[in-house]
């Protein structure tokens, strides 16, 4: 869609107009061409935006760019309002032209660009951009001139060349910002080159010296003009008097007064120390006044009214502070302070506990019912307890203490808890408590702790747990009266270790000949090879010296039966061309299926009488080979999977647990080899 120069209600009629005619179908139609006209055009000063005179827009075709002389090029960029119109810029066909505006000028000069946009064959438009440089100027002012700080503030004009202000003797600098009135012109400062605008601080000269600052202004053509500004600093003072001064705690004896020199404090006996406030009267007028306090050696500058704490002499004493003011021409003023430390009271006789507990923790209760007249206390624990903690308070902060049992013990602070470590069961532990009053007098205070003889030792010699690893679980229905017990482990378990666990906490246990902990795991124990049975000893010794012995049996299972290789059978090949001696592809001698119902199994070599084989869990009849070591029942088994084990007897006659399984699958049904 175009975009119509037009009035707004006009353009609403054309388009309503335009849905008529096409609702009613009519049979002609035309195009509406708007006027020709740019959408946007700017003017770029290398990367900046140059200004438009007047603001651009599209019914506004002539235009003004101020620039300063030394600009030798700008870059136009113009587009159309329409898409597909045609801009020309300078007589170049192009959105966005370069326009040279020749050599930097002297003297005022002016270019003109002709920018045309045209929307054959019905309309055209022309914009021109008149290029403005300005020549070298003459101007030399200054626009505005500060300085900080200044007393009076300067009344700028910039016809007026010289400017005079005075500034405290403590200032030694002061910083002018002068801002030229041409951005074009240079300028320098105190003889430096300056920015217009920028600050540049000055370094004045002494006390009661005037400080010249030159500020020299070149125009473009070379034409300078000189402002000056003179600063006069202000001679030293001589005013060496106080304004104030306080002290606290107080207050002085008589009101400040600033031609009073001398003063005199008088405070308690508690009071350590006073704060002093000396303020100077010199800083109204002169700032360069400085004071210094002093009492039991030099101190530092004091800044005025600043506090300064001055620690004082013992009670009874005094304290002289002197405050010296120095005025900035050097004269001098002492003021002193005399501060009076009251004597202190005849000490205190109190040698008396304000309260005392004893308490076997910190949460539980009293154990004694206090009294300060009283100073004898028998306390009864049990003989678990092997500590109480003692609290004692004084009814004088000003007494000390020291809590003594077992042996000498530091000097305790008043509400400190100090725990106590009583003697065995059985004995009595002596607790003395002695408060030392201000003055010297001493209190005893006695707590007698009789600790109750302790029980005769138990005769548990009972395990509460028993576990063997692997497989590592508690032994099932472990009942601790029940002293044999039997665990069986695979064939390829080498050590087990045994975790016992005791009833009496006291108890004490030997493993295999080795002392172990409760609830802690023995050493390793080696067991023989499969199908062997291994005792483990553990001996319980109960407090009172009472024994007992569980034993447990761990039984290795021996290996699993093999399926010998004859009945280990599988489908003939009797293919065409295959070898009928040997196996079908697909089939193995090797799965353990056979088609036998009474197989042979090897197996371990048993040390004693004949093994016996269990299928499915129960045991069978069967038949043992021993020159060939093997095993096999007497009665056929039924076609299916089966489990197969067995157990061996030792030349002890000790029989094993059964062996590991081997599953066996019986298909009579299938060809044999």
């Amino acid at each position: 869609m175009r975009t119509l120069t037009v009035v707004r209600q006009y353009l609403a009629a054309v388009f309503l107009l335009v849905i008529g005619l096409v609702a009613y179908g009519c049979g002609d139609s035309a195009t509406v061409n708007p006027e020709a006209a740019l959408g946007s055009l700017k003017v770029n000063n290398g990367p900046a935006e140059a200004t438009l005179e007047p603001s651009f827009n599209p019914a506004t075709t002539s235009y003004t760019v101020n620039l300063s002389n030394n600009v030798t090029r700008v870059t136009i960029t113009a587009q159309p309002g329409v898409a597909g119109d045609t801009v020309t810029i300078d007589g170049q066909t192009t959105g966005s032209r370069d326009i040279d505006l020749g050599p930097t000028v002297r003297t005022l000069s002016t270019k003109d660009v002709r920018i045309d946009v045209s929307n054959p064959p019905s309309s055209s438009r022309t914009y021109t951009i008149e290029f403005k440089r300005a020549g070298l100027d003459g101007n030399n002012s200054l626009r505005s001139l500060t300085v900080s700080p200044e007393t009076p503030p300067i009344a700028f004009n910039k016809d007026t060349l010289i400017y005079t202000i005075s500034v405290l003797n403590s200032v030694d600098r002061v910083t002018v910002t002068p801002t030229l009135d041409d951005p074009a012109a240079t300028m320098t400062v105190n003889g430096q080159s300056a920015i217009s605008a920028q600050a540049r601080t000055i370094t004045l000269s002494g006390p009661s010296q005037t400080t010249p600052i030159p500020i020299v202004v070149t125009a473009q053509n070379s034409d300078q003009r000189i402002y000056t500004v003179n600063v006069i600093r202000a001679a030293l003072g001589g005013n060496n008097n106080l304004s104030g001064l306080t002290v606290s705690p107080g207050p002085l004896d008589d009101p400040f007064n600033a031609n009073d020199l001398s003063y005199t404090v008088n405070v308690t006996s508690t009071v350590t120390s006073v704060t002093v406030t000396p303020r100077l009267q010199a800083p109204i007028a002169d700032p360069t006044a400085t004071l210094t306090v002093t009492s039991n050696g030099p101190q530092p500058i004091t800044t005025s009214g600043q506090a300064r704490t001055i620690r004082l002499r013992d009670a009874g004493l005094s304290t002289s502070i002197n405050i010296l003011v120095r005025a900035p021409n050097g004269s001098q003023k002492s003021y002193t302070i005399t501060v009076d430390r009251e004597a202190p009271p005849p000490p205190s006789g109190n040698n008396n506990l304000s309260a005392l507990t004893v308490r076997l923790s910190t949460s539980s209760p009293n154990l004694i019912s206090f009294s300060s007249i009283t100073t004898s206390y028998t306390v009864d624990v049990g003989s678990g307890e092997g500590t109480v903690i003692v609290t004692p308070t004084l009814q004088d902060p000003a007494a000390t203490l020291t809590v003594t049992s077992n042996g000498p013990q530091p000097i305790t602070t008043s509400g400190q808890a100090r725990t106590i470590r009583l003697r065995d069961a059985g004995l009595s532990t002596t607790i003395n408590i002695l408060v030392r009053a201000p003055n010297g007098s001493q209190k005893s205070y006695t707590i007698t702790v009789d600790r109750e003889a302790p029980p005769p030792p138990s005769g548990n010699n009972n395990l509460s747990a028993l576990t063997v690893t692997p497989p590592g679980t508690p032994l099932p229905g472990f009942n601790s009266s029940t002293l044999t017990h039997t665990v069986n482990v695979g064939g390829d378990v080498q050590s087990v270790t045994v975790t016992a666990t005791l009833q009496a906490t006291a108890a004490s246990m030997i493993i295999n000949g080795t002392g172990t902990s409760s609830g802690v795991a023995s050493a390793p124990i080696t067991l023989g090879g499969p199908g062997s049975s291994t005792g483990i000893s553990i001996l319980v010794i109960a407090p009172n010296g009472n024994t007992k012995t569980y034993t447990v049996t761990v039984n290795k299972r021996p290996p699993a039966p093999d399926l010998i290789e004859a009945d280990d059978t599988c489908e003939p090949d009797d293919t065409i061309g295959g070898d009928p001696t040997q196996c079908l592809p697909g089939t193995s001698r090797e799965d353990n299926i056979t088609n036998r119902a009474t197989p042979t199994f090897s197996m371990l070599l048993p040390s004693g009488p004949g093994p016996s084989l269990f299928v499915d869990g129960s045991t069978v009849a069967s038949e043992f080979d021993q020159s060939a070591n093997t095993l096999k029942p007497t009665t056929p088994l039924p076609d299916g999977p089966h489990s197969i084990r067995y157990t061996v007897t030792n030349s002890a006659g000790l029989v094993s647990a059964q062996s590991d399984p081997l599953e066996v699958t019986i298909d009579t049904t299938a060809p044999g080899n």
